[in-house]
């Protein structure tokens, strides 16, 4: 085999390692609330996920093509792919060093993080500054102040709307509607986060020269990409999901619907209008927050909720400091 190829295999194998630690690190954002609020058995919510997850995939091209031509620009080579496969690196250590605290962090900040790093120390790379605030930072902001108010919002209608209701009834019903709501969000973040990974991969692709379209992704590349994250999913990644179900709030059936049901249609609007490769982690955290505000702010947990914030804050230059370290130990082998 060429270097070229045993390159680009390295980094399409270290990819899938990260697609997997996205599935179990994340598969909080889809099932914890249902868990939490009994709608769904474990079990069965993990599978609901990693099915969503793997039809999510397949509608995540705009986001995809974002990652892969939008973030950093390498030059054609095996070097290059040294910095690609660093920056994996840099985002799978931070996704379990998260893990093993139960910090829901953003898995899609640190590959962004951990890809802007490596690039940093490459010779020739160039990080596209203007699109990772427009697509990146941005987005990073608005995500969870929109998640934050719409759960307030959504969830203050619900109140009115329901308000003369037998609560043993209504929980019932939520509890139903939930698992439509609960499949809502694990598509959107097949879409979201799947996407991420088959960007990495056909950078790798086209910086190691074998294909000559950045943008085109290969059929392959759906399916190995979306079944990694369904298998890592299904995996679960209870830590995260106890944080989410249960720390930061104690959420009801109808609670849960809501926070799912503002956090899907956040993640589906930015990966189908605005391209964006937002947070599946920020969206539905700050859904439940607001939410969980309805009752009254005392009801949310601030502590657990800071501790969140700063995690968010930090994922980014720390996945990258990680990345700069993992290309400094890989750059002789590429």
């Amino acid at each position: 085999m060429s270097p070229e190829l045993i390159a680009v295999l390295a980094v399409i194998v270290v990819a899938m390692a990260f697609d997997y630690t996205n599935g179990f690190h994340d598969a909080a954002n889809a099932i914890a609330t249902s868990v939490s609020t009994r709608a769904l058995t474990p079990r069965i919510a993990l599978g609901l996920a990693a099915v969503g997850n793997f039809v999510g995939a397949h509608f995540g091209t705009k986001v995809a093509k974002t990652v892969g031509d939008g973030l950093v620009t390498l030059p054609i080579g095996v070097t290059s792919l040294g910095v690609v496969f660093a920056g994996v690196l840099g985002a799978i250590a931070w996704n379990l060093i998260t893990w093993y605290f139960g910090l829901p962090s953003s898995s899609s900040h640190a590959l962004f993080g951990g890809l802007v790093g490596a690039t940093l120390f490459a010779a020739d790379g160039v990080v596209q500054w203007g699109n990772i605030v427009n697509k990146v930072v941005i987005p990073m902001v608005l995500s969870p102040v929109v998640g934050l108010v719409l759960g307030f919002l959504v969830m203050l209608a619900i109140l009115w709307l329901f308000r003369k209701g037998q609560p043993g009834k209504l929980n019932r019903g939520f509890r139903w509607a939930q698992t439509v709501s609960a499949a809502a969000m694990s598509v959107g973040h097949g879409m979201q986060d799947a996407a991420k990974t088959m960007g990495i991969i056909v950078l790798a692709l086209y910086t190691g020269g074998f294909q000559s379209d950045k943008t085109h992704i290969p059929q392959w590349v759906y399916w190995t990409s979306a079944a990694m994250l369904a298998a890592g999913t299904y995996a679960g990644g209870w830590r995260i999901i106890r944080t989410l179900g249960r720390k930061i709030i104690d959420l009801g059936p109808s609670e849960g619907f809501a926070a799912e049901t503002v956090a899907s249609a956040v993640l589906y609007f930015n990966a189908q209008v605005l391209q964006a490769p937002i947070s599946t982690t920020h969206t539905i955290t700050s859904a439940i927050m607001g939410v969980g505000a309805t009752k009254r702010l005392s009801a949310v947990r601030w502590n657990v909720a800071g501790n969140i914030v700063l995690a968010w804050i930090i994922t980014f230059p720390a996945a990258a400091a990680i990345a700069c370290l993992a290309y400094l130990v890989v750059r002789p082998l590429f």
